[in-house]
């Protein structure tokens, strides 16, 4: 097994290695402890959809931001419609989401900047969670939220394309986190899934990223196909951080849509870069 990138501090995990790679970079996950939210939502439920009540949801933002030093006013939040599109955010777009869905970036399950002090922020509770930044003298920084549809669709590998093109950063400088999400032990899905999975992987998808386990149904990995998908976009693989966590199996830790069958919280992957002060006062 792979060493553990996230690192529990209190309620909350860090990509640990990042910070050394670069100290400006904060990012990392929450989980379901520590916050005020009740049944079946305790504690820390971070996501404003789930029929929580919203005074729930917006302390236990509060609290979050207080743990990463990141005021509810540098937060910008995707909408999330398990798509592959990406968005280049900036400081104007700070605050939307943060507070009210309404408010998201709209139509988007990925999202980037260059701007600091400038939190990324997507919701989770089962799907995998990407992170991104570069080691280079430009700093840009982006995460992606990744259900089987966003996998499938390839949205870590967009994100990788869209840097190259449009904001000119060298793979080599790319480098890449996949947090922690349901994993191939409780992950089983049908036809219908693998159909969609394999006609857009083009040749990726192995017996390392699925086992079938009846007829019509496979346990499937959908770190693992992130990975495959992020390395044949040229990223190196000493560049890819891989969280060994499974949402489901650790539901003391993490909310899990599958295990819940639907009735649960959300947890938030999060990613800012600091202007070298002690935290972010802008």
């Amino acid at each position: 097994m792979i060493k553990e990138p996230f690192k529990l501090q209190e309620s909350v995990m860090f990509i640990e290695r990042w910070n050394s790679l670069n100290r400006k970079i904060v990012a990392g996950f929450s989980t379901r402890n520590g916050g005020f939210s009740k049944k079946p939502f305790d504690s820390m439920n971070l996501g404003l959809h789930v029929n929580d009540t919203r005074e729930d949801v917006i302390r236990n933002r509060e609290k979050l931001s207080e743990m990463i030093g990141a005021p509810l006013h540098t937060w910008i939040c995707a909408e999330q419609i398990h798509g592959d599109k990406i968005a280049k955010v900036s400081k104007e777009d700070k605050g939307k989401g943060s507070t009210q869905m309404e408010t998201a970036i709209k139509g988007v399950d990925g999202l980037y900047t260059r701007d600091q002090n400038t939190f990324l922020f997507s919701a989770y509770a089962d799907c995998v969670p990407l992170y991104f930044f570069a080691i280079s003298a430009e700093d840009i920084i982006g995460v992606a939220h990744a259900g089987w549809r966003g996998t499938a669709a390839n949205i870590g590998g967009k994100m990788i394309e869209k840097w190259i093109s449009d904001e000119n950063i060298a793979v080599e400088d790319i480098v890449v986190g996949i947090g922690p999400s349901i994993g191939k032990c409780c992950y089983v899905v049908d036809d219908y899934v693998m159909e969609q999975m394999d006609k857009n992987l083009e040749g990726a998808l192995t017996n390392k990223i699925y086992e079938k386990v009846s007829d019509g149904q496979y346990r499937l990995d959908l770190k693992a196909a992130n990975y495959e998908m992020i390395r044949k976009s040229g990223i190196l693989s000493e560049h890819i951080e891989i969280s060994n966590y499974c949402t489901s199996c650790s539901s003391d830790l993490f909310f899990s849509h599958r295990k819940s069958q639907g009735k649960t919280g959300r947890m938030l992957s999060f990613i800012g870069m600091k202007d070298g002060g002690s935290g972010f006062v802008s």
